[in-house]
């Protein structure tokens, strides 16, 4: 029987709360529920945590897993069916839950486990702009591995269609040196050469920035990092698309919530439904986007 220990934290200005076992170590945000780090005894983190992070309410911290919820990146890029769900002005980036205070559930053991539950009641109906009715719910599963679980349940009486992203920051030792299993043969999305779709060759190293969309992936996804000796392995359900994403220099450099070379200690890998993946929920349907990460001696 693991044995937990939960203290409540103050960074910046979000309330967090670090949970801690005999085997890892979890930061989370109350501010979309969004996972800071994540790390096992012994072993390099996980989850990336920036350098430079800033912790402001209204602002997605540049680490861990933002949820991206109900549309992933810019809205005018979603299929019209996620667009025409939003009746706001100004559209932000990844939706509207990463940047609001979720309520915590409730903590419990189970097995050698740690269930921690949160929700967002302003989902069902109360987020502005977006006047659907969903409940939504965050599952985080802290035991030997962590497991995370969004669920969207169509409490209203008209169908609510939604695209959605785990926004996952993995550390690295060197981003130059990691490569990516899984995706072989898979058609993508180039979103750096106006959209474009093209096929993968191989597995998928890195030389420059990247940022694509990954279409009907399988269910395991892996990061293999030859200098720290591991492989990060993804298992997901619930979705149909990842996204792979590292700014590298230049785009770096933009970023104030990151070190000029922050990206050389951080891959993106997204669990996702996103372009031709998106969720349709008929009146009293249900969605739940899984992904468990784990990992082992490479």
């Amino acid at each position: 029987m693991a044995t937990f220990k939960v203290e409540t934290e103050q960074h910046g200005e979000l309330n967090c709360w670090r949970i801690s076992s005999d085997r890892a170590e979890l930061l989370i945000a109350q501010q979309g529920a969004q996972i800071l780090s994540y790390q096992r005894v012994g072993e390099p983190p996980l989850l990336w945590l920036s350098d430079q992070a800033i912790f402001r309410q209204g602002k997605s911290v540049r680490a861990g897993v933002p949820v991206c919820w109900p549309w992933f990146g810019n809205l005018q890029r979603n299929p019209q069916s996620v667009q025409a769900m939003y009746q706001g002005e100004q559209a932000p980036a990844h939706g509207l839950a990463r940047t609001r205070d979720w309520q915590l559930l409730g903590i419990e053991e189970a097995g050698s486990a740690l269930r921690i539950a949160f929700g967002l009641p302003e989902a069902q109906g109360n987020l502005p702009g977006w006047p659907h009715d969903v409940e939504l719910k965050l599952l985080v599963v802290l035991g030997d591995e962590l497991e995370l679980s969004l669920s969207s349940r169509n409490m209203g009486n008209t169908p609510v269609t939604i695209s959605q992203a785990l926004h996952s920051y993995f550390a690295v030792s060197d981003v130059r040196q990691a490569r990516v299993e899984g995706i072989e043969g898979l058609a993508y999305i180039e979103t750096l050469a106006d959209w474009e779709q093209r096929q993968q060759q191989g597995a998928l190293n890195f030389a420059g920035e990247t940022d694509r969309i990954y279409l009907n992936t399988p269910s395991t996804l892996s990061i293999v990092d030859p200098h720290w000796s591991r492989r990060i392995t993804l298992t997901s359900s619930g979705s149909r698309s990842a996204v792979i994403w590292n700014p590298w220099t230049e785009r770096a450099k933009e970023l104030a919530d990151m070190a000029d070379d922050g990206w050389q200690r951080m891959l993106c890998i997204e669990t996702a439904n996103v372009w031709d993946d998106v969720v349709e929920l008929r009146p009293g349907a249900s969605h739940a986007l899984r992904v468990r990460i784990s990992s082992a001696a490479a």
